[in-house]
């Protein structure tokens, strides 16, 4: 895409953001005229190349081999309503130790059509869309989560952290509310006509076709604005506007996705919210999953103790464990290390992939540990987590050591022996990526 084009879809979407900002109680009847053949082109340039194919089996190679006659079509197709939203493919990965994911895989064309609406959506809802929501947002990040939860835990000086868990959140958004939801802001008839085909798609699973009232597969690239839209309406501005002015104490939250933390000054406070907060959900069609969503006591310990006060817990958010600990200059302040759950998952993701590429070539291997690493430091890599990274490293250090010496008896080497040949081919240590966190 040239910088004429990309600078024609830049300002037509400035334009819908400074009429959401200027209107927050505006109706968008028309959003879909902006969508053009430039608009497709910088859709599709947005779309990643290298994920799964959809039922169709066509990838982003074959798609691109006749791309502007593809985009005309796809057009004409989204703008006269002609356009038939193919079913997911249906696969699970791994969550945990024994439990699986499901997720969606639309076909290449869909993922660029999704992108484009996505493009149309994104400026209106960002002018609703609250700062406790991080998730899946433009220029918004789980780091900043993570700092701007510091922050709020340090300013309130601990109290008491509520960990909200929904049970199995995105499979069961109910497609008629989401709706609704949708229609309060945008009812430009092209838009909400084709995110109804998309819920309605249906999945495909071992040649086998369902449509499921409920849910937004993961995977695919409309569900996130989606489930955003949802939990901005069931949580957020309800948090706002009727759970804050009524409490007691101060109290705050941090949501990222579906990944929700409120934190509370007062306990009566949190243990009101708790009571009320599964009935909150089921207004919408959600519950609460009662063993994982829990209470923790947080308090920052008394000056002069030596340890954080009796009952007080720690609790996991993306990934990482939160607790108190000593600074370097002796405060008591907020610590975090990797989740000792996420940390044996990774690991174990390294083992098997040590095992199943240990016949590549030695250099190949290194190459792609190296930049294996530098994903995990990259995202892990925050203050006061050097102890995990530096865990991490070495466990991968030894699976590698460990499926070297079994691709034949003859080179085997001891661990010294392979601490010198690291010298000459050396792994990427553990690196601090986020000082300001």
């Amino acid at each position: 895409m040239n910088a004429s084009e990309f600078n024609t879809v830049s300002t037509k979407q400035l334009r819908i953001a400074q009429l959401a900002k200027q209107s927050p109680d505006m109706v968008f009847t028309s959003l879909a005229y902006h969508m053009d053949m430039d608009w497709l082109r910088q859709a599709y340039g947005r779309t990643r190349k290298d994920g799964a194919s959809g039922v169709d089996e066509v990838t982003a190679k074959e798609y691109e081999a006749n791309l502007d006659e593809n985009l005309k079509v796809l057009l004409e197709k989204a703008k006269s309503g002609n356009y038939h939203a193919p079913p997911v493919r249906r696969v699970y990965i791994p969550k945990g130790k024994s439990e699986l994911r499901p997720i969606g895989i639309p076909t290449f064309e869909d993922k660029v059509l999704q992108r484009a609406v996505c493009m149309l959506l994104e400026p209106v809802y960002e002018q609703d869309f609250l700062n406790i929501s991080y998730g899946f947002r433009p220029k918004r990040s789980p780091h900043q989560a993570i700092k701007a939860l510091w922050q709020e835990i340090m300013g309130m000086n601990g109290g008491w952290i509520l960990d909200i868990d929904i049970r199995k959140y995105f499979e069961t958004i109910d497609h008629s509310v989401v709706q609704t939801m949708l229609r309060q802001r945008v009812k430009d008839g092209v838009v909400t006509r084709l995110v109804g085909k998309w819920l309605n798609a249906g999945v495909q699973e071992e040649g086998q076709i369902s449509y499921p009232e409920f849910g937004s597969p993961q995977g695919g690239v409309i569900s996130p604005i989606l489930s955003n839209i949802y939990l901005h309406n069931v949580m957020d501005t309800w948090f706002e506007k009727a759970v804050k002015p009524a409490m007691r104490g101060k109290t705050f939250m941090i949501r990222f996705a579906d990944d929700i933390i409120v934190g509370f000054a007062d306990k009566q406070d949190a243990l009101r919210v708790m009571e009320v907060l599964p009935k909150r959900f089921a207004k919408f069609g959600l519950t609460i999953h009662p063993e994982k969503t829990r209470l923790v006591q947080f308090k920052c310990p008394q000056k002069g103790g030596d340890k954080p006060e009796d009952g007080n817990g720690t609790f996991d958010f993306l990934g990482f464990t939160h607790y108190w600990g000593r600074s370097r200059k002796g405060y008591w302040v907020v610590k975090r290390k990797t989740a000792s759950k996420r940390l044996r998952s990774k690991i174990s993701e390294m083992a098997k992939w040590c095992r199943e590429n240990m016949h590549r070539p030695v250099r190949e291997q290194h190459k792609s540990l190296c930049a294996k690493l530098r994903g995990h430091f990259q995202y892990y890599g925050i203050n006061g987590n050097i102890r995990s990274l530096g865990k991490f490293s070495y466990k991968v250090k030894r699976l590698w050591f460990k499926w070297l010496n079994r691709r034949s008896r003859s080179g085997k080497k001891n661990w010294d022996e392979f601490n010198d040949f690291l010298k000459h081919l050396p792994l990427t240590k553990p690196t601090i990526k986020h000082s300001e966190i």
